[in-house]
């Protein structure tokens, strides 16, 4: 979500709570749960009449089969309630300030937040990456800091999408846009 005024640019960031996410940590969870009941039953000798799952080694490899999987969906859920990635980029021109804010995991350094002066911004960069996994990303390069990546790693945009949000950008901030 990006909201606008004159001289304050705010764009939401959304995190891990997804549906895409919150669809694969469900089906993950169910289908290492199902893993995890057949081989229980075999160690309990407790099978359907259909099918005969001996528990070496089809019930011990189904058993870690469900285990992982469990541990895999725990991580899911997790990064899903602590939505990690999630934040704001803010950019004011009548205070000559950017900040970028994001959620991290928890910890220490849960929150990732950068402030510096507008005068600093160099300019607004889209970096192509073409291929199979071919990818579009918009950078802002600040002096003495390097690249910051203002796209989030699961946004895949068009070329006409990031190239009119970098020059949307580079117009306001008053930088040149560079293709790189």
């Amino acid at each position: 979500m990006r909201c606008r005024s004159e001289n304050l640019w705010l764009e939401l960031i959304a995190g891990s709570r997804k549906t895409s996410n919150f669809l694969w940590a469900l089906i993950l969870f169910l289908g290492s749960l199902a893993f995890l009941l057949v081989g229980i039953s075999s160690y309990l000798g407790r099978n359907g009449q259909q099918i005969q799952i001996r528990f070496f080694p089809q019930g011990v490899v189904m058993s870690f089969y469900g285990i992982a999987g469990l541990f895999i969906s725990s991580y899911l859920w997790c990064t899903i309630s602590w939505n990690v990635g999630s934040g704001y980029d803010r950019f004011d021109r009548k205070k000559g300030i950017v900040c970028i804010f994001r959620w991290g995991f928890p910890g220490r350094d849960r929150r990732f937040f950068l402030r510096f002066r507008l005068k600093s911004i160099q300019c607004i960069r889209i970096k192509s990456r073409d291929g199979f996994y071919g990818r579009r990303i918009l950078y802002m390069e600040i002096r003495g800091q390097g690249n910051i990546p203002l796209t989030p790693p699961a946004v895949n945009c068009t070329p006409r999408q990031i190239e009119k949000r970098a020059a949307e950008l580079a117009s306001f901030l008053g930088v040149p846009m560079e293709l790189k």
